[in-house]
């Protein structure tokens, strides 16, 4: 699988990130086979939160065996400094791990998020200056997450973002608009850029499962459509893979085929996707 350099971190990602949200309702067993699966396709680099379900528990008895071939990055959405620092070193007991090698600030959506949560993030930088954590990021779900995220990064010192890439996206002008001001910050300051919901199609209808929230895209024209895409938009390194294990097989056959897709692609894969709703904002389709 090919890798790219995710920013300022140095670390070689993966193009394909483990996605920790489908392990939301997995066994140990589950968990270990799909992360024995991902390290033997290329996959050296997982994503897990406390917020997916039993993700680090399952996840985490399988870790330290070979916590030396995975950077691994973790999450809070926590707001009180010293539940965001407890919080913490649960994940770091959970996963079986002494230092992260990227802890983020979780689903931050809006300045006014970001102000509430400015001690938060301050507990998160104290944690990488004293080596629980190497790196410092944010993550954030929402249509005014880019534009966020370039105010996060004028007030603070981060190695990473993590934002939605998926080609019904590229359709609104406002948030194609803000995400490549966000790229182009991004590049200037060489932070490493992972996408999510590359695989996204539109919200659920009706009954749906816990993990993913949206629809994802089954068939693998879709699944190739949206990896290519989140691959080939200038200034993402790797993609998050979804929360369904069931198509992480799927999914990691498309980013080891993937070519970037190019101009003609990229337009071609936004008018297929642009009469689906998008499945943002959240507070409506989550």
């Amino acid at each position: 699988m090919e890798t790219r350099r995710l920013g300022r971190t140095e670390h070689r990602s993966s193009v394909a990130i483990l996605g920790g949200a489908a392990f939301w309702e997995a066994t140990e067993d589950e968990a270990g086979a799909a992360l024995a699966l991902a390290l033997e396709r290329g996959v050296n680099h997982l994503d897990v939160a406390p917020q997916y379900g039993a993700a680090e528990d399952v996840i985490g008895p399988h870790l330290p065996a070979v916590r030396h071939r995975m950077f691994v990055g973790a999450k809070t959405l926590r707001r009180n400094p010293d539940g965001v620092r407890a919080q913490l070193e649960a994940t770091l007991t959970k996963l079986g791990t002494d230092q992260l090698d990227l802890y983020q600030l979780h689903a931050v959506t809006t300045v006014d998020e970001l102000d509430q949560r400015s001690a938060a993030m301050a507990v998160i930088e104290a944690a990488r200056d004293e080596g629980l954590t190497r790196f410092v990021g944010i993550t954030g779900h929402d249509l005014t997450a880019p534009a966020t995220f370039r105010e996060a990064l004028r007030r603070h010192d981060l190695d990473t973002v993590m934002f939605p890439v998926y080609p019904r996206l590229w359709a609104d002008p406002v948030y194609r608009a803000d995400a490549e001001a966000l790229l182009a910050t991004c590049a200037e300051r060489d932070i490493g850029v992972m996408a999510i919901k590359a695989v996204a199609r539109r919200p659920w209808t009706g009954a749906h499962p816990t993990s993913p929230w949206y629809e994802p895209q089954t068939d693998p024209a879709g699944i190739e459509r949206g990896v290519a895409f989140a691959l080939g938009t200038p200034g993402v390194h790797a993609f998050c893979t979804p929360g369904d294990l069931g198509l992480l097989p799927a999914v990691l056959d498309a980013a080891e085929r993937a070519a970037p897709a190019d101009t003609e692609q990229r337009r071609a894969a936004v008018a297929a996707m642009a009469g689906e709703p998008s499945i943002f904002p959240i507070a409506e389709n989550g």
